[in-house]
């Protein structure tokens, strides 16, 4: 019996192949201005982490966020940073930061927590805090309501 079925690629036949790109359009900035920019911004972030200032900090690094298929390492850099915000925030005041955040950040916030829920074995990624940061943000927001409807 052969087995050369198994190596056929049915995708690559068929017309109806959901891509990646079809989902979501490219990052505007090439890779390296990207990834500039993220670095940039984490430079900024441990000023603003030094001084105590959790929600700007946060704020920063939600702002046009690197995205799409092109722009991985960026995005990689992206996370880490916050990551190390929400390590960093005391349980107690992550329902203020929350609601500080404008609706469009909450919702960035929540793909990255959902991001950082994903990665398996990563020490930077504490799936207790994500949780409770996952939990204030759904309490806060309207996307409680949009889940149930």
């Amino acid at each position: 019996m052969t087995e050369a079925f198994r190596k056929i690629d049915i995708d690559a036949f068929d017309e109806d192949v959901l891509l990646e790109s079809d989902l979501v359009d490219p990052d505007p900035r090439d890779p390296a201005t990207a990834l500039a920019e993220v670095r940039s911004k984490n430079t900024q972030l441990r000023g603003i982490l030094s001084k105590g200032d959790i929600a700007g900090a946060l704020t920063l690094v939600l702002t046009d966020p690197p995205y799409g298929p092109n722009v991985e390492e960026a995005k990689a850099v992206n996370l880490a940073s916050i990551m190390l915000i929400l390590n960093s925030t005391k349980a107690a005041d992550i329902p203020t930061i929350v609601r500080s955040l404008s609706v469009d950040a909450q919702d960035t916030l929540m793909k990255y927590l959902y991001k950082g829920m994903g990665i398996q074995g990563d020490a930077d990624v504490n799936p207790s805090v994500l949780l409770s940061w996952h939990e204030k943000v759904c309490s806060s927001s309207d996307m409680v309501k949009a889940v149930v409807y």
